[in-house]
């Protein structure tokens, strides 16, 4: 994913990734920072929208990153569950300022950051791949736990089932959640507003497709077996969002988008399952533990 996105994600203080799909797996993430130097206004942009929302709930002492390396492995998140904008605005059960970084279609929900404590030199891809089996290795040991600003933890309607916070699961399983509005200041309002214009300097001159989202997208969970990459080295969503990685499933899937599409077009495509070699047009499948 584009800077500063990505390192804002590795170091906690995104929590919610936002695209125009719903999130096909759960698991680790590994999350890469795309070959584009930030411009100053657009790091300046993004991080003044976060301390605007964070001081919503009271929070003021942000540390930002240092730098915005480019063209490196930066670490992972776990993705625990997918909502569309509309629930994850409603549900009452979050801070407010997580549920103002609701603003795109779909919402990934973002927890338990991790970094590298040297970011690896690498070539990224678009959309979903996996991550070379030997990079892999000499990455998971290099992973830190994050101090982020204020974490937090999505509760599953159903704790039996990892599966269960998934588009429609708040409006399911609590029907009167509807949120109290959040009253925005001047100042909160400008925030968004320059987040905004931030991520659409990326959705200038992109072929989006216009083919549906299938219903029969599978749901994935994580486990030991495998890791998956995402990136996404166009445009951040509406949300100040890039790409990301993503880790694998109890029955092995391949993902993979084709470069050149827009990051708001269809998810990754199933491809034929391969628990054991890589593909030859993506990395190396590798053991799992998902960090853009």
């Amino acid at each position: 994913m584009h800077q500063p996105w990505a390192s804002l994600l590795v170091y906690g203080i995104k929590r919610i990734e936002g695209r125009s799909w719903p999130a096909p797996i759960r698991g680790r993430l590994w999350i890469h920072a795309a070959s584009k130097v930030p411009d100053e206004s657009t790091i300046k942009a993004m991080e003044d929208f976060y301390r605007e929302i964070y001081a919503v709930n009271g929070i003021t002492d942000i540390k930002f990153p240092e730098h915005y390396p480019v063209s490196r492995l930066l670490g992972c998140v776990e993705v625990v569950g997918c909502l569309t904008c509309e629930e994850l605005v409603q549900w009452e059960a979050l801070p407010e300022g997580v549920r103002l970084e609701g603003q795109t279609d779909f919402c990934w929900l973002c927890e338990q950051p991790k970094k590298l404590l040297v970011p690896f030199e690498m070539r990224g891809f678009q959309r979903v791949y996996n991550l070379e089996k030997k990079m892999y290795e000499a990455a998971v040991r290099g992973l830190v736990p994050v101090d982020s600003p204020a974490p937090v933890k999505f509760p599953l309607p159903n704790p039996r089932d990892p599966l269960s916070l998934k588009p429609g699961s708040i409006a399911a399983s609590f029907p009167n959640s509807k949120g109290a509005a959040i009253e925005k200041s001047s100042s909160l309002n400008a925030a968004i507003a320059g987040a905004r214009a931030a991520a659409t300097q990326f959705s200038k001159d992109q072929n989006i497709r216009t083919n549906t989202i299938p219903n029969s997208t599978p749901d994935l969970t994580s486990n030991e077996t495998r890791t998956e990459f995402i990136e996404d080295d166009r445009i951040p969503d509406g949300n100040l969002e890039d790409s990301v990685d993503a880790n694998s499933a109890s029955k092995p899937s391949d993902y993979i988008d084709e470069e050149g599409s827009s990051s708001r077009s269809l998810p990754p495509a199933r491809l034929k399952q391969d628990p054991g070699a890589p593909s030859k047009n993506f990395a190396a499948a590798s053991r799992g533990l998902k960090p853009s």
